[in-house]
């Protein structure tokens, strides 16, 4: 990595996809954008009109570590975010041991102090050991050194009404969030799949739409009734979309996310039987594709977030029934967003800027990022080479784990530079 008072002179990059400008970094911060900027001994980044924006901010990865190094570690993991132009993740709670501490979560916070290959900012559970029963020490671990301002059990809904009511009192004494994994148990008993025609047709349980709607709607009461903050985690459905779109009208502290894959794949997929495209929640219908990007279009959505969800080899490589749930997601997210939503009409750069930066750093409280791309801010930064075509090849990534629904798919744009506070994590396209 080049070091952070080194200078760099981008020279044409488009930022946020306006009129070509040469950008100056120096000293961790952005120093000076405009045309024509001489800075001798900087190293140059010829940009050639790629797109410059904002470092990109994830509300939802899974980094494994501690416990399932197999599958990812914070080293792989932050790697593979740099590589996707993130220069910050949220690490999930579903660890080995669960971060439900102030210990696991400063672990993690300081393995991702670590690497630095991008900021790893952990969340803390909901519940002790995400078992819906009790809360875990969510004061201790806001006041911890990781200072945790996200809260969530996912891979688990939160189920029960009173301990989802007591958290979201809790976190407003320092304006923290709770992230809510939508999924009503008891509608979701052995389902494999989306609940519709294809599931039908295939003999696989169903997981229907209403299995998520239902929580989205007592949690936006909830969090209404008790004036908190709650956030959707990898909303899927239209019905949940209105929901959304309703609570928001009231002015409710409500907020949302989608993942990549959820914008682009739809149940049809999993006539293969492939694995790959087993995930919770499970892809859904061309119909609630097209809502949800119209959703993230108009804002009701208020962010993309990968729900990176690395699996050994063995845990996708096998029958249906049995194959864990996840794809990984950090490497190629933005090329799935440029395809699904700048190709479309349905954003513009500067949309995307904030959909993937500005509002999901904005949503959990992290300074720093998500910032304008103007002199003085810090230069946590992405190049991206939209022009770009490619197959997406697994053997490539920087992640431990392969699991991707894209294999051979052709995908546009391509991370060519990222940059942390002024030092590249990733030129031309690799990791340094």
């Amino acid at each position: 990595m080049t070091e952070p008072d080194d200078k760099t002179l981008i020279r044409g990059a488009r930022v946020l996809g306006g009129e070509p400008q040469d950008v100056l970094l120096a000293d961790g911060t952005i120093q000076e954008i405009g045309r024509g900027i001489e800075a001798p001994g900087a190293q140059v980044v010829e940009a050639e009109g790629r797109i410059l924006l904002p470092g990109l901010v994830d509300l939802h990865t899974h980094l494994r570590e501690p416990g399932r190094e197999d599958s990812e570690t914070v080293l792989t993991g932050t790697r593979a975010a740099a590589k996707g132009g993130y220069t910050a993740v949220h690490a999930m709670a579903n660890t080995f041991p669960v971060a439900d501490t102030a210990g696991v979560v400063e672990q993690v916070w300081r393995l991702g102090k670590e690497h630095g290959y991008c900021d790893v900012r952990p969340v803390g559970a909901v519940t002790v050991g995400l078992e819906g029963k009790q809360l875990a020490e969510l004061g201790a671990m806001h006041e911890s050194a990781a200072e945790v301002r996200v809260f969530s059990d996912d891979g688990k809904c939160v189920d029960d009404a009173v301990i989802m009511r007591r958290a979201l009192e809790y976190v407003k004494a320092f304006d923290g969030v709770v992230a809510q994994h939508a999924q009503e148990p008891r509608l979701t008993e052995g389902a494999q799949m989306n609940e519709g025609t294809v599931s039908a047709e295939l003999g696989l349980a169903g997981w229907p739409a209403v299995a998520e709607e239902s929580i989205i709607a007592r949690d936006v009461l909830l969090a209404a009734h008790v004036g908190s903050r709650v956030h959707i985690c990898h909303l899927s459905t239209a019905g949940s979309v209105e929901i959304v779109r309703w609570a928001k009208s009231k002015g409710w502290d409500v907020t949302a996310e989608v993942t990549p894959h959820h914008l682009l794949l739809t149940d049809e997929l999993v006539r293969s039987y492939d694995p790959v495209y087993k995930v919770n929640p499970p892809l859904r219908t061309e119909a609630d594709v097209m809502a949800l990007r119209e959703a993230l279009a108009d804002g009701t959505i208020d962010c993309v977030a990968t729900d990176h969800a690395p699996h050994p080899h063995e845990d996708k490589d096998c029958e249906w029934g049995a194959a864990a749930m996840g794809m990984v997601g950090l490497e190629t997210a933005l090329s799935v967003v440029q395809h699904t939503m700048v190709e479309t009409g349905l954003l513009d750069w500067a949309q995307v800027a904030d959909r993937m930066s500005q509002r999901p750093a904005a949503i959990a409280r992290l300074a720093g990022h998500g910032r304008p791309v103007s002199p003085g801010e810090p230069a946590n930064l992405v190049l991206v080479d939209a022009a770009y075509r490619g197959r997406v090849d697994p053997a490539g990534f920087a992640s431990r784990s392969a699991n991707t629904p894209y294999e051979g798919r052709e995908l546009p744009g391509r991370v060519t530079h990222t940059w942390l506070r002024g030092r590249a994590t990733v030129v031309d396209g690799t990791l340094v």
